[in-house]
């Protein structure tokens, strides 16, 4: 089974324009975790465990030397040989990637060969990066949505006014989903392009809905988003299930992130999260503990936000 599920062939025109006009440069992951050949078997899977990664290149000098993976460190456990040296267990016979080469070719490595991951060199073997299906998949995520936002923003403003029923819905979000994320602020943001006639209003709800779901993804458990929709006002509010803020006053600053070095690789957890919520809100409440956290946005509509 193919680990990127995209059918070259039959996947949409759209979809494989940006797989042809994206380069691996592009998807990887630049700041990349290296061993050394020296280093214990026992030190890499400390590392490992530490990052939430399941293989690392072995490089010097910025030469890669070999690749060392979870399954190699399982395989000495069973063998009593934890405390071997990388370079007695590492795979030397490498396949790699190059960061000029268009991204169709990381896919297609992915289908062919069946690995985790791939190391990335320069034009001078230089190692550069490394990128997984995941780096893929998030990538063009991410240009998706800049796609849609191009094509919505030809569509001409709904001049009907806000709804009085009113509407409501309601999201779940998993921890690291990064495949899925977006979706729910997506959702939330069709909503209300379909009863808001402002459109400044819609894209204050936007980036509220977008900034806590991502929250939610990179640094909760898990939880839910609750969007509801009446007369003129928006609320957003979100609830997970922990691990909780240490510091809220700190946390609603600018700058101020708990993401790990993976989480930041992939692009996200820069610390603007709830500083841009709180800043495009009317209203924004935050309570926290370790059990969990719930944040409150609420927008209200007015001539202020007529574009």
């Amino acid at each position: 089974m193919n680990p990127i599920p995209i059918d070259t062939e039959d996947s949409p025109s759209f979809l494989m324009e940006l797989i042809y006009r994206l380069r691996i440069r592009d998807v990887m992951t630049e700041k990349v975790i290296t061993v050394k050949r020296g280093t214990p078997l026992r030190s890499v899977q400390a590392i490992m465990k530490e990052n939430g990664i399941t293989g690392v290149p072995v490089a010097e000098d910025g030469r890669l030397l070999g690749m060392i993976s979870v399954d190699d460190i399982l395989q000495a456990l069973d063998e009593g040989h934890i405390d071997d040296r990388v370079e007695e267990r590492m795979a030397r016979n490498l396949i790699v990637l190059e960061e000029d080469m268009p991204l169709s070719f990381g896919i297609s490595y992915f289908d062919k060969y069946r690995y985790g991951r791939f190391p990335i060199l320069d034009r001078n073997k230089h190692l550069v990066g490394i990128i997984t299906s995941r780096d893929i998949l998030v990538a063009l995520l991410m240009e998706f949505n800049k796609e849609v936002e191009k094509l919505e923003s030809r569509i001409p403003p709904d001049t009907s006014t806000t709804p009085s029923s009113g509407t409501s819905r309601e999201f779940a979000v998993r921890k690291f989903d990064f495949e899925n994320a977006g979706k729910a602020s997506f959702e939330i943001k069709k909503i209300c392009k379909e009863h808001i006639a402002n459109s400044k209003a819609v894209r204050r709800v936007a980036v509220a809905a977008y900034e806590l779901e991502m929250n939610l993804v990179v640094h909760s458990n898990g939880g839910k988003i609750f969007f509801s929709l009446s007369g003129d006002t928006a609320v957003i509010e979100t609830v997970d299930t922990g691990p909780g803020i240490e510091d809220v006053d700190q946390a609603v600053e600018e700058g101020y992130t708990t993401a790990t070095e993976w989480v930041r690789s992939l692009g996200f957890g820069a610390g603007m999260g709830l500083p841009n919520t709180k800043r495009v809100s009317d209203d924004f409440a935050i309570e926290s503990s370790p059990g969990g956290t719930r944040v409150c946005a609420t927008i209200r509509f007015d001539k202020g936000d007529q574009t």
